[in-house]
C-alpha cells in the first residue's frame, strides 16, 4: 500500500550495513568520480526519470483512492488495535539484540569491539522481562551516549537504539510485563505492594513534564529515520568503494542488470527517501512498510549480514506501522490537505470522516 515500494526494489540486498559485510581499506572511486559516474550515463538518468515518475504516479494514486479501500481502512483498524503490545513490542526488539551484543563481546554495534557484558545482558534482562523498564531504557540512553563519545561516529551505525530506548522509555513495558503485575498487585488493596502505592515512579515524573505516550512515535521516528537517511548517505554515496565491494561480494548485477555504482546510488537514494518520508511523518505507515520491506530483502539477499543486528529496525519500524505519524507529522498537515486537492473526505468503516493519511 506504500506510495514509495517502488522505489524500493532499486535498494534491495545491497541496502545493508556495509560495514558488517565487507572488510575495511581497499581502494576505491572518489564521491566525485562515483557521481559523475552515475550522474553521466544516460540509461542511469532514465532509470532515475522512470522511478520518479512511477513514485509520483503511485503517490497520486494513493492520495486519490488509498482511503477509500475497505482493505485499508480495516488494516489501519488492526493495527492500532495492537496498541496494548507495543511496548512488548520494543521492549522485544532492543532486549533481544542487546542481549546478543553482551554475549557476543561486541558494544551495541558488531564493529564496535567493546567487553560490556555484564552492562548489556543486566539491561536486556530487564527489558525482556519487563522489570523496571523504563529506569532501564533511560540506563540504555546512557549507555549508549557515553559509547558513543568514545566510537564517534562507528557507534552511529547502531543509532536505532535510541529510537527503541526512547519509545519504551515513554510508552512504558506494555503487556505482558512483570512491571504491571506489580502496579496491579500495587493498586489491590489488602496486599503487601499496595503500602507502595504512593512511591513516584518515572511515569509520574514523565506525565508531570507533559510527556505522554503519545509521544512515543515522534521520537521513534526522529532516531529512526535519522538512522535510516545516515546509513544511505554515509555507507553508499560517502562510501562508494565499500559499497561496490557488496554489489561484487553477491554479483548483485545478475539480480538486476545494472551497473554497480546504480545499484550502490539506488542502495543510497532508497534509504535516505524511507529516512526523510519516516523524520517527518509523510506517509509514515507507507514509509515504515517500505523500510520492514528493505530489511527482510536484506535477511534474504545476503546471507552474512549478522540478522541479530537488524532485529530493532525490524521492531521499530512494525511499532510505526502501529502507530502511525503521532505528533509533529506532514500527515497530520500537509498529506491531508493534498488528498482534499485531488478527491473527496475519506469514509471510514463505520461511515465517520477519517483524516489520517499515514
Amino acid at each position: 500500500m506504500a506510495p514509495l515500494l517502488v522505489a524500493v526494489v532499486a535498494s534491495r540486498p545491497v541496502a545493508a550495513h556495509v560495514d558488517y559485510v565487507t572488510e575495511g581499506g581497499g581502494s576505491g572511486p572518489s564521491v566525485a568520480d562515483f557521481l559523475v559516474t552515475v550522474l553521466s550515463d544516460p540509461l542511469n538518468l532514465a532509470l532515475l526519470a522512470a522511478g520518479s515518475a512511477g513514485v509520483t504516479v503511485a503517490t497520486f494514486g494513493w492520495l486519490r483512492y488509498g482511503d477509500h479501500l475497505m482493505d485499508v481502512t480495516v488494516t489501519r483498524r488492526t493495527l492500532r488495535s495492537y496498541q496494548p503490545y507495543l511496548g512488548w513490542l520494543l521492549r522485544l526488539a532492543v532486549g533481544l539484540p542487546l542481549m546478543g551484543a553482551g554475549f557476543g563481546g561486541y558494544f551495541f554495534s558488531p564493529v564496535v569491539s567493546v567487553e560490556a557484558r555484564l552492562v548489556q545482558v543486566t539491561l536486556a534482562f530487564l527489558l525482556l522481562f519487563g522489570l523496571g523498564t523504563r529506569l532501564a531504557a533511560l540506563a540504555g540512553i546512557l549507555t549508549y551516549l557515553s559509547g558513543l563519545a568514545t566510537h564517534f561516529p562507528t557507534l552511529l551505525l547502531s543509532s536505532e537504539y535510541l529510537a527503541g530506548f526512547f519509545g519504551i522509555l515513554v510508552v512504558g513495558p506494555g503487556q505482558p510485563s512483570a512491571d504491571l503485575l506489580l502496579r496491579r498487585l500495587m493498586l489491590t488493596d489488602g496486599t503487601i505492594m499496595s503500602r507502595f502505592r504512593d512511591v513516584t515512579t518515572v511515569s509520574d515524573l514523565l506525565s508531570r513534564l507533559g510527556i505522554e505516550k503519545s509521544a512515543a512515535p515522534l521520537l521513534i521516528r526522529v532516531f529512526l529515520g535519522l538512522n535510516f537517511a545516515y546509513l544511505g548517505v554515509t555507507e553508499k554515496w560517502l562510501d562508494p568503494g565499500r559499497a561496490l565491494q557488496v554489489v561484487e561480494k553477491y554479483d548483485l548485477t545478475a539480480v538486476a542488470p545494472i551497473s554497480p555504482e546504480m545499484w550502490v546510488f539506488g542502495a543510497g537514494l532508497g534509504e535516505l527517501a524511507v529516512g526523510l518520508l519516516i523524520l517527518s511523518g509523510t506517509f509514515t505507515r507507507s514509509a515504515a512498510g517500505a523500510g520492514f520491506l528493505i530489511l527482510t530483502t536484506t535477511l534474504f539477499g545476503l546471507p552474512d549480514d549478522p540478522v541479530l543486528a537488524h532485529v530493532t529496525l525490524f521492531g521499530l519500524t512494525s511499532a510505526l506501522l502501529i502507530t502511525g505519524s503521532g505528533p509533529f507529522a506532514l500527515d497530520r498537515t500537509v498529506v491531508p490537505a493534498l488528498r482534499a486537492r485531488v478527491g473527496r473526505t475519506p469514509v471510514d468503516a463505520g461511515g465517520e470522516s477519517t483524516p489520517t493519511a499515514d
